[in-house]
């Protein structure tokens, strides 16, 4: 059995889809850090079957909006003095700006340096789309 031991101050970023934890260590740059970092693949979870656990030895920030793009199930926890001192959950966000772009190459957006990236939240088809505030063109996320 594998032993990680708990971390007593820093953040841990649990209940990730099996294979997503990956994206979110990538998303992140904790590969650059110079700190304690440990991702955890293929955890049992009795809620999930199989999870991702990453485990951060620091306090940083932490874009719950791009977590919540990724994988909508997440849970955030903020770790001090080895409690946790607060737990947040992602959803999938209503608004978006400036995590992706417009899949609509003459959407203004794409060329003008001074135009973020906006889309708004659809369901459309049985799918989770975002509208783009600049030409409505429907792009699906991907990050």
């Amino acid at each position: 059995m594998l032993t990680v031991n708990s971390i007593n101050c820093g953040i841990v970023i649990d209940h990730i889809t099996a294979g997503n934890g990956i994206k979110i260590f990538e998303k992140l740059k904790l590969d650059e850090v110079n700190f304690p970092v440990v991702l955890l693949i293929n955890v049992p979870s009795s809620k999930l079957g199989k999870k991702d656990i990453i485990k951060i030895e620091n306090k940083i920030d932490v874009d719950i909006t791009m977590l919540g793009l990724i994988d909508p199930e997440i849970t955030v926890n903020i770790i001090e003095n080895d409690k946790i001192v607060k737990k947040m959950n992602t959803v999938i966000p209503k608004e978006v700006q400036g995590l992706f772009k417009c899949k609509n190459p003459r959407c203004v957006s794409n060329f003008d340096e001074y135009v973020t990236p906006k889309f708004r939240l659809v369901k459309a088809n049985g799918k989770i789309h975002y509208r783009c505030n600049y030409c409505e063109e429907l792009t699906s996320y991907s990050i």
